[in-house]
């Protein structure tokens, strides 16, 4: 696996927002799905916008009381069914957050292990060396 370029190196925003999008060296997917998290939270809220006009639409078609009470029902029904978008599209991207930091774990581990696997070959060395 190719080590990373030093931070000294890369100076300057411009540059180094480049140097990122061409390389995987720092993912950007938890900017992104935060972006994501909004928008489809957006969409969720002109759900619940239509459920509020579809509530107010049964009303006004039927006159009587049992429009009413049909308008009621389709405003609790259709605001649960909100709730559930909600929680769902919260969990989903959640997972994705998790996914994506439980990559960043492993390389950390990864990068570790490397460092204590030369650390240990280049002390096997020196023992080897000396006479």
């Amino acid at each position: 696996m190719r080590q990373p370029r030093p931070k000294a190196v890369r100076q300057g925003l411009p540059k180094s927002l480049f140097w990122d999008l061409l390389t995987f060296e720092k993912l950007m997917t938890n900017q992104v799905i935060h972006l994501i998290y909004w928008s489809g939270l957006g969409f969720i809220a002109l759900i619940a916008f239509g459920v509020i006009g579809s509530a107010i639409g049964v009303a006004f078609r039927e006159e009587m009381l049992m429009g009413v009470l049909l308008a009621v029902s389709v405003l609790v029904g259709g605001f649960l069914v909100v709730l559930i978008l909600v929680l769902l599209w919260r969990a989903f991207c959640e997972l994705y957050v998790a996914l994506f930091r439980l990559s960043d774990d492993l390389h950390a581990i990864r990068r570790a292990t490397d460092a204590e696997a030369a650390a240990r070959l280049s002390q096997t060395r020196s023992d080897h060396e000396r006479p």
